[in-house]
């Protein structure tokens, strides 16, 4: 009886798994070239499903629950193995315990980009990413075409397949769809459920369910994302010289809150700061144009004259002076009267401007004659100043 006992420990009697991974999807209880025992205990899990298979043929499936192997619930299996007559004894079997639970978060992108004709920009490529979930829905099916005898088979072993039909689909109903590029983003649902649909079909031949396909970002190249920002910045500011002055603004006190700029800090501010009091001026010009102008009432009221623009103003004279036999200059009529005022120019000086045909004394040219104009009365009371000479 020891030695019976010792034999009858060997033989397995009970079966079950617990996935520690989370990504496997099949696997093969380890029998260690034991039997199992009739009348062993059998353990299939939530999101489980268990195959024997006999001599390379897929036997009998038990779906979740707690089994006592026996001829009565191996039916497939009694038959091949002739337990007609209920012949209790261990037999040999394999058994491939199917994760059937949803394999969540798988990612999928476009490799290269999808060359697609928009209505709006002409030829451009896109790029697209997303997840999707799947299950096991048909175990037998799903063991005897993709897994064959691979006693750990795990999600990264077929993801790679299931990618590549997803991106040849969604290539496809890209190119089909027409939609323009700037529409794509407002029609995510439209392409996960179109592209979902297809690809439900292909992933039934493997024996698996996709329970979901999403579509979560579709792309332009990096220049053209560029390029739109820009024309869309362009439509955001509308008033371009609005905004050249904000932005001018906005340097000028960057400039200022800047102390290690120094001179050159200081300079550019004050050259923005021209820069913008040119702009504003030019812009308050026209407004100041357009404001009305009034003359006194005629017949009980005023009446609103048409606005006339000024005429420009005369350009100055200026001359070259010289003094202590180097030129000088050129001044403006301003200047040549403090001179005059100063005694640093007289009628004999010498003067000289842009048309005439030679330096000639001040005293001599008619435009410079009042410069040294009449000598003013005496005062009351007071002697006549004799001329000078």
């Amino acid at each position: 009886m020891g030695l019976f006992n010792k034999l009858k420990n060997e033989f397995i009697d009970i079966i079950d798994w617990l996935d520690p991974s989370n990504n496997t999807i099949v696997y093969r209880f380890p029998r260690y070239q034991n039997e199992i025992k009739m009348g062993a205990k059998l353990t299939v899990r939530e999101s489980q499903v268990a195959v024997f298979i006999n001599e390379g043929q897929i036997a009998d499936i038990f779906q979740p629950g707690m089994y006592t192997l026996s001829t009565q619930n191996m039916p497939i299996l009694s038959t091949l193995k002739g337990w007609k007559y209920g012949f209790n004894s261990p037999f040999k079997a394999e058994v491939y315990f199917v994760n059937t639970k949803k394999f969540l978060d798988n990612k999928w992108g476009t490799p290269n980009p999808v060359m697609v004709r928009d209505p709006e920009f002409g030829p451009v490529r896109l790029r697209a990413f997303g997840v999707y979930e799947y299950r096991v829905e048909d175990a037998g099916k799903f063991i005897k075409d993709i897994v064959g005898t691979d006693g750990d088979f795990t999600v990264e072993k077929i993801n790679n397949q299931l990618r590549n039909i997803i991106i040849t689909r969604f290539s496809d109903a890209v190119a089909e769809s027409k939609i323009p590029v700037l529409d794509m983003a407002s029609n995510y649902n439209e392409f996960s459920e179109k592209i979902g649909q297809v690809i439900i079909d292909e992933y039934k031949e493997y024996g698996l369910n996709m329970t979901k396909f999403l579509v979560s970002n579709i792309s332009l190249p990096e220049e053209v994302e560029k390029a739109m920002d820009k024309r869309s910045s362009m439509g955001v500011l509308g008033d371009l010289n609005r905004y050249t002055q904000f932005q001018a603004a906005n340097a000028m006190e960057a400039a200022a809150t800047n102390p290690g700029g120094g001179a050159a800090a200081s300079g550019m501010g004050m050259g923005m700061g021209f820069a913008m009091a040119g702009q504003m001026m030019n812009a308050m010009n026209p407004m100041m144009n357009q404001q009305p102008q009034y003359q006194q009432p005629q017949q009980g009221g005023y009446q609103q004259q048409p606005a006339v623009a000024p005429p420009p103003m005369p350009a100055q004279s200026t001359y070259f002076v010289a003094v202590n036999g180097q030129q000088s200059g050129p001044f403006d009529m301003n200047t040549l009267s403090s001179m005059v005022a100063n005694g640093q120019l007289t009628k004999d000086s010498l003067v000289w401007k842009q048309g005439m045909p030679s330096w000639a004394a001040a005293g001599t040219v008619q435009e410079l004659s009042a410069l040294f104009g009449a000598v003013p009365p005496p005062m009351p009371g007071m002697p006549p100043v004799p001329p000078q000479m």
